[in-house]
C-alpha cells in the first residue's frame, strides 16, 4: 500500500499539467469518515493491481489536506496499521475539473452515489458506483451501480476483493476494511440495529484470513475514543470537527464539543476565540453542544448559547428553554463569559438531530414574524459551502450509542436474524 500511495502522488505532481493518461479516481464522500476513506484507499488499490487500463487509479479524499486533523478516528487508524497521512491524497491536491476539460478524468463513487450540487459538473466522469446509501442516481448503462443496504460500504468493497483479486488482501489492507466494518456496524452488535448478514460474513472472512487482526471488541473501543479525541485540537477546530449550519434571518451553527462545558469555558481566550470564528464563517450565533459520559457510559449533554448581540442570545436561550418537541430540560449554570448563556440539559437523550429541528422551526417563526431586521435568505437552507462536512455516522446524530454501548444477548441474535430472514435477507 506504501508503495502504491507514493506512485500515486508522484504520478500526480508530475502529469497533472502535462498532457498524457489520465486518472481514475476514486472518490469517498465529502464527510470523510473512516468508511469512506478506507473504501476509497482499498478500492484504488484493488483497481490498480486487478484492473488493467492505460489510466493510473489513485484514492482522492474528499476533504482539504489541512481538515484531515478533523478526523481523528481517521488519523489513528492510519498510524495503527503503519500508514503515514503524507502518503494521501486530497481534493485541494487534485484539480478534477481540469482533468475532466482535458479528457483525463474517470471517477468512482465510493460510500455515497450521487455527485453534491458543487460537483455536479463532474457526472459526465463517473463510471462506477459503490454504495451502501439510499439509492438517489438516475440508472446509466455507461455507469454499474452496486448499491447494497449493508451496514459499511467496506463490506462491499471487501466482497469485490474477495471475488475478484483475493491475493492482493495483506494485513494492512485487511486491517483497514476490518476496521472500517467493526466501526460501522457499531462492533458488530445486532441491538444497534446496523449490521446485516454480509457485514457479519465477510468480517469473518477477513478474521479467517488474518488471525492476526486486533481483537473485535479492543479495535472498536479504540477507534470509538480516537473518533471523541479533541487533544491538540484548536478552538476553532474544536467547533469545525463535528458541525452543521442552518441559515434562514440569522447564520446560525451547532457544534458538538467533545468536552464538558466548564472546561470549555475555562479555555483562554474563549470568547475572542468564538468571535473571529463567527467572523470567519459568517455566523450571527453558535449553539454548542457538549457530550461527556459517566463512568457508567451513561451520556451528560450541556448547552451554550454565544452571540455578541444580547438579543439574539436571548431569544434564542428563551425559544430553547421553552421548547416541547422534545423538551430539552434545560437549567441555567453559571457562565464566566457575558455573552455565553450555559444550560445542563436535563434531556440527555436530545441530541442534535432532535435540537436542528427546533433551530429551524425557531427560524421559520421569526422570518415569519420579521422580527430584529430583514431576513437574509429568502428559504431557510442548512449551509455547505466553506464548512468541511462532519462524519455522516457520527455519534451524536442520535446513534443507539447515546444510550451507552449496546448489551448482547443470544437471544437478541435469534431475534435479529429471524427477522431478517423474514425480510429475504435484506
Amino acid at each position: 500500500m506504501e508503495e502504491f500511495l507514493s506512485d500515486c502522488r508522484r504520478a500526480v505532481q508530475v502529469n497533472t499539467d502535462q498532457p498524457g493518461s489520465g486518472f481514475h479516481v476514486v472518490l469517498g464522500n465529502e464527510a470523510c469518515d473512516v468508511d469512506s476513506m478506507v473504501c476509497a484507499l482499498t478500492y484504488a488499490y484493488f483497481l490498480s493491481k486487478a484492473v488493467q487500463s492505460e489510466m493510473l487509479a489513485l484514492p482522492l479524499l474528499n476533504i482539504r489536506q489541512s481538515d484531515l486533523v478533523l478526523r481523528s478516528d481517521n488519523v489513528f487508524l492510519l498510524r495503527q496499521i503503519g500508514l503515514s497521512p503524507d502518503l494521501l491524497l486530497f481534493r485541494d491536491q487534485l484539480d478534477l475539473r481540469a482533468l475532466q476539460r482535458a479528457g483525463r478524468l474517470r471517477l468512482t463513487l465510493v460510500d455515497h452515489n450521487v455527485l453534491p450540487s458543487t460537483d455536479r459538473d463532474l457526472e459526465g466522469a463517473v463510471v462506477e458506483v459503490i454504495d451502501h446509501h439510499l439509492l438517489e442516481r438516475e440508472p446509466s448503462s455507461s455507469c454499474p451501480v452496486t448499491v447494497e443496504m449493508v451496514g459499511s460500504c467496506a463490506t462491499l468493497v471487501t466482497e469485490r476483493i474477495i471475488q475478484k483479486a483475493p491475493d492482493i488482501l495483506d494485513q494492512q489492507v485487511a486491517q483497514l476494511l476490518y476496521a472500517a466494518v467493526v466501526l460501522d456496524c457499531v462492533n458488530m452488535a445486532p441491538s444497534a440495529g446496523k449490521v446485516t448478514p454480509k457485514d457479519i460474513q465477510f468480517a469473518a472472512v477477513l478474521e479467517s484470513r488474518f488471525p492476526a487482526l486486533p481483537p473485535r471488541g479492543a479495535l472498536f473501543q479504540t477507534l470509538q475514543d480516537a473518533k471523541f479525541d479533541i487533544s491538540g485540537l484548536n478552538t476553532e477546530q474544536m467547533l469545525l470537527k463535528d458541525m452543521k449550519s442552518v441559515s434562514g434571518s440569522l447564520n446560525l451553527a451547532i457544534s458538538i464539543l467533545y468536552i464538558s462545558l466548564e472546561d470549555f469555558l475555562q479555555r483562554a481566550e474563549l470568547e475572542a476565540e468564538l468571535s473571529g470564528f463567527c467572523l470567519k464563517f459568517g455566523f450571527d450565533l453558535l449553539l454548542l453542544m457538549t457530550i461527556s459520559f459517566t463512568e457508567s457510559n451513561e451520556p451528560i449533554r450541556e448547552l451554550a448559547v454565544f452571540s455578541h448581540s444580547a438579543a439574539c442570545r436571548e431569544e434564542v436561550s428563551l425559544y430553547l428553554e421553552q421548547a416541547r418537541n422534545p423538551a430539552l430540560s434545560l437549567s441555567p449554570v453559571n457562565s464566566p463569559h457575558r455573552h455565553i448563556t450555559a444550560y445542563q440539559q436535563g434531556n440527555s437523550l436530545a441530541s442534535r438531530k432532535k435540537l436542528l429541528p427546533i433551530v429551524k422551526d425557531f427560524l421559520k417563526e421569526r422570518d415569519g414574524d420579521g422580527l430584529l431586521g430583514d431576513c437574509r435568505l429568502g428559504d431557510m437552507e442548512e449551509e455547505e459551502s466553506r464548512i468541511p462536512p462532519t462524519p455522516m455516522n457520527s455519534l451524536v446524530e442520535g446513534c443507539p450509542l447515546d444510550d451507552g454501548l449496546p448489551h448482547i444477548s443470544a437471544q437478541d441474535l435469534e431475534e435479529k436474524f429471524s427477522k431478517m430472514a423474514d425480510r429475504g435477507g435484506k
